[in-house]
């Protein structure tokens, strides 16, 4: 009585066309792996690279850990930069840290 809500079940026919349907379906999650994950990634590396090499002396900074503060040294043979938190203090800080470059004239007086 029911036998019109199953499907009958063809075994031949399925098993024709499932080796390219895996093949197009495995496609299929490397496009979405590459656009929803890798590419982004790689933009945002990219990204702070680019950032991390143009600090220069005087950019107004905040680091991961949220701390503010101006740069006052930077090597370009070191991964190092020096950078003034308060009036006479300075910290040395990996330049990987660097989170942003705020715009001049966010920290008022330090």
């Amino acid at each position: 009585m029911l036998d019109f809500f199953i499907a009958p079940a063809y075994a031949q026919d399925a098993a024709a066309g499932s080796g390219m349907a895996q093949i197009v379906m495995l496609l299929g999650f490397v496009l979405i792996f590459y656009f929803l994950l890798w590419r982004p990634q790689a933009k945002r590396a990219k990204q702070h690279k680019q950032l991390i090499g143009s600090l220069s002396k005087g950019d107004e900074i905040v680091i991961g850990g949220g701390v503010l503060g101006r740069i006052t040294k930077v090597s370009d043979d070191s991964e190092f930069l020096t950078m003034e938190i308060a009036e006479g203090v300075q910290i040395n800080v990996q330049k990987n840290a660097v989170a942003a470059v705020l715009p001049k004239g966010t920290i008022k007086a330090i």
